[in-house]
């Protein structure tokens, strides 16, 4: 099971459509934070603290290359999200089968003894 914590902050840093922009800018490859800075009208320190609150949460990773901090998606982070929605996404596919097995039970000339398929 995905820690409840990692994903509160993971959702929180989703919350911001900004940040949102700057995971799908990043999902076409790495980029500094003036890069990231130029379809916003915001400063540099602004997209920085995205930049951290992303970081916090696990979704990307900066590396320092001289005065150059690229940022990068972090596959962990995506993977925990990924996780938890393929969890939910089971429990909703067997919510799903039984609904369909009551269903089957329910139509009229179906028998139980052939999985509820109508003879």
């Amino acid at each position: 099971m995905v820690a409840m914590q990692n994903l509160d902050s993971t959702f929180l840093a989703l919350g911001d459509p900004t940040r949102r922009a700057i995971l799908a800018r990043l999902a076409l490859g790495e980029a500094t934070v003036m890069e990231l800075a130029k379809p916003f009208e915001m400063t540099q320190p602004a997209v920085s603290r995205h930049l951290k609150v992303l970081e916090a949460a696990g979704l990307i990773v900066r590396r320092a290359e001289g005065t150059r901090r690229p940022s990068r998606l972090a596959k962990p982070g995506l993977e925990a999200i990924d996780q938890w929605l393929e969890m939910l996404r089971s429990a909703l596919a067997k919510n799903y089968d039984r609904l369909d097995q009551v269903l089957a039970e329910m139509a009229p000339n179906s028998n139980p003894d052939t999985g509820g398929k109508i003879e």
